[in-house]
């Protein structure tokens, strides 16, 4: 008898901590946003971001690449002076979902 009640007590034990170690991963990993409507949004913001460079009148917008991920943008390019790379940053972080802005826009010399 004592036997059998130390199998049974064992073998319950034993069931209930493998039920500790058994979790789900929906409890620990939260659901990513997918990644088609998150490169979708980035899209639209960097959409909304050159629009708002146009706007502005920033005269070297055909040579500033915008790149955005996650609501975080980058400015890149080339500009004639100091001026619009620093306009340039002020009017991307006015634009309603941005979260940064880097800007790596540089100035060119003309005929360079």
């Amino acid at each position: 008898m004592k036997y059998t009640f130390r199998i049974l007590a064992f073998s319950l034990l034993t069931s209930a901590s493998m039920g500790v170690y058994a979790q789900t991963d929906v409890a620990s990993n939260p659901v990513p946003q997918s990644t088609k409507a998150s490169r979708a949004a980035d899209r639209a913001l960097s959409k909304q971001v050159r629009v708002a460079l146009l706007k502005a009148k920033i005269l070297d917008v055909p040579t500033i690449s915008v790149r955005v991920k996650n609501g975080a943008v980058t400015l890149a390019g080339f500009v004639r002076d100091q001026s619009q790379i620093e306009r340039a940053g002020e009017v991307a972080q006015t634009v309603s979902g941005v979260t940064s802005v880097k800007n790596a826009i540089t100035i060119r010399q003309p005929g360079q």
